[in-house]
């Protein structure tokens, strides 16, 4: 690796930090602080997507930290899978920051919204660039303090409730990963994930390796949102502003999915009876619980939200079936389910700041009113169910192949019935919300609706993500064929352990 390499790794994570310190120097004013976010978040983008490129192009690249060798120092490892989810989560912090400028207002930007949420992005970033066990918990750890931060901005008494629920389980969380980087680090004398790598290959005591590995698996399946451990999502992400919800909606569950991914193909990867056996009878409790509790609700914030722990479930489906083709489907489904979960939630904003509210039984008439918000629930809310040729069907069926491949029949129907409760549960927000006639309380006002271009933003936000959706759709032979690519590196460890210590 050349030295004009070093800093396009670094970069992403140099832009975030610097946009927070100049928005910090720039406290008291707000608009200022606005100007330096969104034009971080695109140059963020940027070097997300050019990190991508040379990544394609040259192969893993790897930068160790004050030059120090691999193992002993900081390593940065940037393949394939952590520069599309770089590049995914650019696009999603682009278009919150878009629709914040709308959506939060003056009082909640002077307590440090746009630094917070920096921060929350360096801490994201730096989840998927590590090479280190040690340090990925330490970036865990700064997005999560910065989460808790923007969870509770308002002070309201519903923010409070949530926050302190996501702050416990968060900590359980928290436990349960150093537990695991420490019986690791007890048995192999190593944290760098190339070198730990091989010390597990040849540990002559695989059983304490599996028991690092379920502290593994309950620590990322708490922060993930797996079954039995996701009671805390639906409880505290309808609680904050939208702006807020939609970005770790869209985000944080899925930096504990790369997580498992990472983990589950570089590391734990001896005993597939013991380890993958697991997370296929959690992907699929996870998928079919958190549809259920989809169906049940009556608020639309409750309903997505309850929905993140069912997609979820697929993820970890193609992470379980272990093949090329599974964690391709799986890596095109986690990009799809952040464009469409994180647009979902724009869209309930849009839909309570013009209506008042998010419950099914007040809310109706919006199809009448809002014939192009409609559209855009469409296309989100079709996506999510698998309808094809939406780019939720393809990573569906990518996944749904990929099982009938290995013979898990009752996984993949398990999977096709959830998209079909899915559907169910999204239609029912359709019915409430965008096709049944308003109450009789918002027929008085039908014909004074809020004009859209008074959310200008807000729109704008939306529509760029369903343009990316629609791309996603329309051309997704682009994205499997990366995906693909991504998968390969991802199922042959020895690329990524070469690239870390290639005098090893």
């Amino acid at each position: 690796m050349s030295p004009t390499d070093i800093p396009l790794i670094v970069l992403p994570l140099w832009i975030l930090l610097a946009a927070f310190v100049f928005c910090t120097l720039f406290w008291k004013y707000v608009k200022v602080q606005a100007g330096i976010a969104i034009t971080a978040v695109s140059l963020y983008l940027v070097a997300a997507v050019t990190l991508l490129l040379a990544v394609d192009q040259q192969g893993i690249l790897v930068v160790q930290v004050g030059d120090w060798p691999a193992p002993f120092g900081i390593t940065l490892v940037a393949d394939l899978f952590a520069a599309i989810m770089l590049v995914i989560s650019a696009i999603v912090a682009f278009a919150v920051l878009l629709y914040s400028f709308q959506d939060i207002p003056d009082a909640l930007r002077q307590k440090g919204f746009y630094p917070v949420l920096l921060v929350m992005m360096f801490g994201v970033s730096g989840s998927f660039l590590t090479g280190d066990i040690f340090n990925l918990y330490v970036w865990f750890e700064v997005m999560l303090v910065a989460s808790f931060v923007l969870m509770v901005l308002g002070n309201t008494k519903g923010q409070l409730e949530g926050a302190v629920k996501y702050v416990i389980i968060s900590f359980i969380a928290s436990g349960f990963l150093l537990t695991g980087t420490a019986i690791l680090y007890k048995l192999t004398g190593t944290l760098n994930m190339a070198d730990l790598a091989q010390a597990i290959a040849r540990h002559p005591n695989q059983e304490l390796i599996t028991v690092a590995s379920v502290f593994f698996l309950v620590g990322f399946g708490i922060k993930a949102a797996l079954f039995p451990f996701f009671f805390w999502l639906p409880a505290s992400y309808p609680t904050p502003p939208t702006t807020i919800v939609a970005v770790m909606a869209g985000l944080l569950t899925k930096v504990g999915v790369y997580a498992l991914i990472r983990y589950y193909t570089l590391l734990f990867t001896y005993d597939l009876s013991a380890t993958h056996s697991v997370l296929l009878i959690i992907a699929g409790f996870t998928m079919f619980f958190g549809v259920l509790g989809a169906i049940a609700q009556q608020d639309m914030k409750k309903i997505l939200s309850f929905h993140i722990v069912s997609q979820i479930g697929y993820m970890v489906m193609g992470l379980a079936f272990f093949t090329p083709l599974a964690i391709a489907g799986a890596i095109f489904y986690i990009v799809h389910h952040i464009l469409v979960k994180t647009n979902l939630f724009l869209i309930s904003g849009i839909v309570q700041k013009t209506q008042g509210h998010n419950l099914l039984r007040q809310l109706g008439g919006v199809y009448d009113r809002y014939p192009f918000l409609t559209f855009l629930f469409v296309l989100s809310a079709f996506s999510l169910a698998g309808i094809p040729p939406l780019s939720g069907f393809w990573g569906k069926f990518i996944l749904a192949k990929a099982g009938l491949e290995v013979q898990q029949y009752f996984l993949v129907a398990v999977s096709l019935l959830t998209g079909l409760l899915t559907l169910f549960s999204m239609t029912k927000i359709w019915k409430a919300v965008f096709w049944s006639s308003a109450p009789e309380a918002e027929q008085a006002t039908a014909g004074s609706a809020v004009p859209l271009r008074r959310y200008y933003l807000l729109m704008a936000a939306s529509v760029f993500l369903a343009l990316c959706t629609l791309f996603l759709s329309l051309y997704p032979d682009l994205f499997i064929d990366l995906s693909n690519r991504a998968a390969e590196q991802l199922m042959d460890p020895q690329q990524y352990i070469q690239a870390v210590l290639p005098n090893k």
